[in-house]
Order: C-alpha cells, then structure tokens, then sequence
C-alpha cells in the first residue's frame, strides 16, 4: 500500500501543501514588517537572500510546480474518468515537475553562486 504511486502522489501532495502555506505565512512575515519601519524590512529580507533561502526558493519552486501539475493530473482523472492511466500520469506529472524545477532551479543557483 505504501509504495503504490497513488500514496506517493497523496504524500507528495500533502508535503507540497503544506511546504506552500508555510511559505505564505513567511511570506506575509516579511512583506508585513514594512509597517515597522524600514529598518526592520530591510533585516528580514536581507535574511531571506542569504544561500539558504536561495535553495528553499528552489524547494518552493518544486512545491509550486508539482502540486500544480498533480492537481491538474488529477482533474483530469476525475472528470474524464481516465483510471487506466493514472499510474503512467503519475509518472508523467513527476517527470515533468522535475524538467520544470531544473529549468527553473538551475538559474537560481548559478545566480546564487556568481554572488549576485
């Protein structure tokens, strides 16, 4: 049960969802804190370009990317009725969430490691 691609893909789901709420709240965090003055803003978001945060934006890209996709995957399941193909979907989802966040990811690092 816990290897077929339906938990997985539930798994992922989950962990994605929750890594996007986690990422609003911080998000409102910083931009919020323009309202305790300018010096306050400016600590919080020197804070979040460190390298570190660099890499979360990439784990947030592949958050972002491939909780869309499994949703969009799953509509299409439950609308069409497509059961038969919902393992080679699955696959198919995460295939291209991973082109996607290489594609999207690679830029971000390379930027982070010339020290822009």
């Amino acid at each position: 049960m816990y290897k077929t691609t339906g938990f997985i893909s539930f798994v992922l789901r989950r962990v994605s969802g929750v890594a996007l709420v986690i990422y609003l709240f911080m998000h409102m965090w910083v931009i919020g804190s323009i309202n305790q003055g300018p010096e306050v803003f400016n600590a919080r978001l020197n804070m979040v370009q460190t390298p570190v945060f660099k890499v979360l934006e990439v784990a947030l890209l592949a958050a972002v990317v491939y909780h869309g996709l499994d949703g969009i995957r799953l509509l299409i399941i439950h609308q069409f009725k497509v059961t038969d193909y919902r393992k080679s979907m699955f696959y198919a989802v995460f295939v291209v969430s991973a082109l996607l966040v290489i594609a999207g990811g690679l830029p971000i690092i390379i930027f982070m490691l010339e020290g822009n």
